[in-house]
Formats: structure tokens, C-alpha cells, sequence
């Protein structure tokens, strides 16, 4: 599937036009009621951000909060200095803004009330009414995948029409996928090329939601990655925009491509509760709404399949998910999320026929023909710089795959060839597909069980 420079440009831009849909901007905020949240809350989460951080001026207020200070914090900071909360200690520059603020006795009991109610002191959170409400128009801005598509971001996979023809349908479901066969054989690079594909367009989150009162911290630095006009700021409380006349509690990202395997349990399904700092974080698939969730070596979790199948049949037939708080309150949120399954155990002794119906799509990924073989071990030797040889791929083939009775793998190549690099490197010789080097890699690299 290697494609000419020329057409892979042509075809990255026919891509980006088709992933064009309707674009969600969060509205910029003019006034406290903008928030949906109570305005003694804010205050609450001001005297908080002052207690653990000192004197703040109000810039530094307002960017803590992510909130503007024109109309919203100014006014917040103007009830708690009338209320004798909080006091201004010096000016530091020109304009309301720079007067630099210290928290009182008085605000230093409030704050401490406030904290043992929740300790979350971090930028204010989004109502979880709007933030459903982004979510599902965002989720109609989707890309479709087409042939063409396909092949840009497939390019460097080899994988037989039938299989390649099949992958495209699956991802334009946006539902789920069940991705099986032998270990080796590329299901994890299927699944991030399904991400590449899907994720160009760049979406809204908040940094984190509120639901009656309880934050749940939504952002998450390691599975989230900013988009290009987002920058963490200096003291990680909040981001830095630039130029963004929204909404700045909302963070621009890249669709997510979010990956949990053997560590994957039923509770970390549901909202999170840390019983220290009092509010929770959100799981794996509230973090992947808007684009895709790899549940890697499926059926190795620490819960039976069955029931993690069963925790998703709702959410995947009703495109809706429930969450519980610690109180028994149960919160609806959308569920935007592809799904991919990946698993080198038979399916039979994962789950039953009825369990395995109800995922969309199920693609098996087989061992590589010994065409496909060749081309992979090309390509691979070529990158590496390891000299190709076909004479050379042909003992390869007959003294330890035949003669065996050894399956192909799609991986072997990559990792015979890193063989035959580190044996070469250490006697001093040219990496190249020779019957020493090969009968010492593959010696290395084998166990016979």
C-alpha cells in the first residue's frame, strides 16, 4: 500500500476537507449567571485557590479559575473584600486587576468549612447539562473514512483487501469493533491507525464538570494532548489561550485515542471518588468521548469478559452512559466513543455467540501469507537498514518456519531484523540477511515450547 509522495499530499487534503462538521465554540462569558454555576460556590473556590496559594493578584485569580476577571472574578473578589473574606495587601501594576489580594482570618475559616466539603481548588467546572450538550453537537462533526482515506493511513500496514475493506465500514459505525487473532499480527497498529484516521478534527472539553456541586476533573494531561493553540500554564492550575475570545474553562484537544489493557477494572468504569481530596475522576470512556477507546488484550482483564461486556451494552446500544456518585445519584452522559476490542484469545472462550452480537463489527486478523510476508520483511529490512536478500528470506522460510512448522507473524520481521542489528553491531560486520546472522537471530529470538 506504499503510496507516491504526491498522492498521499493530495489525499491528507481530501481528508481534511471531508472531516469539516459543524464546529462547537463555547460561548464567552460576560457575567457570573454565564457560569451556571452558584456564585457563593465561586467564592468558595476562590478562598480555596487563596488559601493554598498565597497572595494572588487578580489576573492571577482570574487565570486560576479560568474565568474572566472583567465581570465575573472582579465581582467575586469585590463580595469577599466587602464581606471581609479577603483584603488587597499592595497594587503590582496598572488597573483593577494588578491589586494584589490575601486571604483573612475570617476567609481562612470559610476556606477551611469549603475544603472539607472538597479540597478541588482548580479551574472553575463546566455544568454537566452543557457539557452533554457539547458533546453530542461535536459528535456531528465526526469524519467519515472512505477508500482513499484508508489507504493514507493504512499505508504502511500490509493486510489483504478483504481485511483492509473491512476496517473502513467498521470505523464510519463510530460504535464498537472486535478486533481477534494471533499475537503479532499488527491489531494494536490497526487500532491506532483507526485513531489517526478518526481523530483529526479537534474538539471542546472542559477541564472539569460539575454535577449538583461535585467537580469531577475531566482533563487529562496524559491521555488528552492540547491542539495547537492550547498551553499549559507556568503554574498547571490552568492553561494559557491564545487569542481565544470563548469560554477558557474549555480546553481545545485532539480527539482522544485513550489505550487500557490487563489494568482495566469494573470500577474504573464509574466516577472515581478520592476519599482524601474529596471529587472524583472521570473513567476511561467519559476521558474518550469524542474519539476512540482501545481495550487492548481483551479477556486478560482482572474482571471476567462477561462482565465488562455486560457494563457496555447500554452504552453501546444507546449511545448514553450512567454514572454513580458516592451519594447513589445516577448522571446520564453521552457515550461518543468508538470502541475497539483487541484479543489473541479465541473468541469462543471469551464470551457467548448472544455477548458477541451485540459488537457492531468483528474483523480477524490472520497470519500473513508468505507474499505478504516478503513485502512486510522489505519494507521492515529497508527502514532498519538491514540488506534485504530474497535467497536469504528463502532459507529463513524453509529452515525455521517449514521445518518447524512455525506460523508467520507480522511482527517477526521487525524483530528479526533489531536480531540481526545487535548481532551484527557486536561482531563488527554489515547487517544483512546471511544464513549466520539469520540462524543467530533467529536462535535468539525463537523458543520452542
Amino acid at each position: 500500500m506504499t503510496l507516491p509522495k504526491a498522492e498521499v499530499r493530495i489525499l491528507r487534503r481530501t481528508s481534511e476537507l471531508e472531516g469539516k462538521g459543524e464546529r462547537f465554540i463555547p460561548k464567552p462569558l460576560t457575567s457570573i449567571s454565564d457560569t451556571g454555576l452558584p456564585q457563593l460556590w465561586l467564592q468558595d473556590l476562590a478562598l480555596k485557590i487563596l488559601y493554598f496559594r498565597g497572595y494572588l493578584t487578580g489576573f492571577d485569580m482570574a487565570e486560576a479559575m479560568t474565568l474572566p476577571f472583567a465581570g465575573i472574578v472582579d465581582q467575586i473578589l469585590d463580595t469577599l473584600k466587602r464581606e471581609q473574606f479577603v483584603e488587597v495587601k499592595t497594587q503590582v501594576g496598572f488597573g483593577e486587576g494588578s491589586f494584589q489580594y490575601a486571604i483573612t482570618e475570617a476567609g481562612i475559616a470559610r476556606a477551611r468549612e469549603a475544603l472539607e466539603r472538597s479540597q478541588y481548588a482548580g479551574p472553575a467546572p463546566v455544568p454537566v447539562n452543557r457539557y452533554n450538550e457539547a458533546i453530542r453537537r461535536q459528535a456531528r462533526g465526526r469524519p467519515s473514512v472512505h477508500p482513499r482515506t484508508m489507504r493514507l493511513a493504512l499505508a504502511d500496514l500490509v493486510l489483504s483487501e478483504q481485511t483492509f475493506h473491512r476496517i473502513g465500514p467498521a470505523v464510519n459505525s463510530g460504535t464498537s469493533i472486535f478486533l481477534y487473532g494471533p499475537p503479532g499480527n499488527g491489531k494494536t497498529s490497526i487500532a491506532r491507525a483507526i485513531g489517526n484516521m478518526t481523530l483529526q478534527e479537534d474538539m471542546y472539553i472542559p477541564f472539569a464538570i460539575d454535577i449538583d456541586g461535585q467537580v469531577v476533573k475531566l482533563y487529562d494531561s496524559v491521555n488528552h494532548v492540547l491542539a495547537s493553540e492550547e498551553e499549559v500554564s507556568p503554574n498547571g492550575t490552568g492553561t494559557l489561550r491564545v487569542g481565544a475570545k470563548r469560554d477558557t474553562r474549555w480546553m481545545k484537544i485532539r480527539r482522544p485515542f485513550i489505550i487500557t489493557g490487563g489494568e482495566l477494572t469494573l470500577e474504573g468504569l464509574d466516577l472515581v471518588f478520592d476519599d482524601v481530596n474529596k471529587f472524583y475522576e472521570a473513567p476511561f470512556q467519559v476521558k474518550a468521548n469524542g474519539g476512540v477507546l482501545l481495550i487492548d488484550d481483551f479477556g486478560r482483564q482482572q474482571v471476567r469478559p462477561r462482565d465488562l461486556l455486560n457494563r457496555w451494552i447500554v452504552p453501546l446500544e444507546n449511545r448514553l452512559d450512567y454514572l454513580t456518585l458516592h451519594t447513589g445519584r445516577k448522571v446520564d452522559v453521552p457515550f461518543d466513543v468508538l470502541v475497539v476490542f483487541s484479543t489473541n484469545l479465541p473468541p469462543r472462550d471469551l464470551v457467548d455467540e448472544a455477548f458477541l452480537r451485540r459488537l457492531r463489527h468483528k474483523i480477524q486478523i490472520e497470519d500473513p501469507t508468505y507474499d505478504a510476508y516478503r513485502q512486510i520483511f522489505q519494507r521492515v529490512s529497508e527502514s532498519k537498514g538491514v540488506k534485504y536478500s530474497d535467497k536469504g528470506l528463502a532459507y529463513l522460510l524453509q529452515e525455521w518456519y517449514i521445518r518447524k512448522n512455525r506460523k508467520l507473524r507480522a511482527s517477526h520481521p521487525r524483530e528479526i531484523c533489531d536480531q540481526i542489528l545487535d548481532i551484527s553491531r557486536y561482531l563488527n560486520v554489515e547487517p544483512e540477511m546471511d544464513k549466520d546472522l539469520l540462524d543467530r537471530a533467529a536462535q535468539a529470538y525463537f523458543v520452542d515450547i
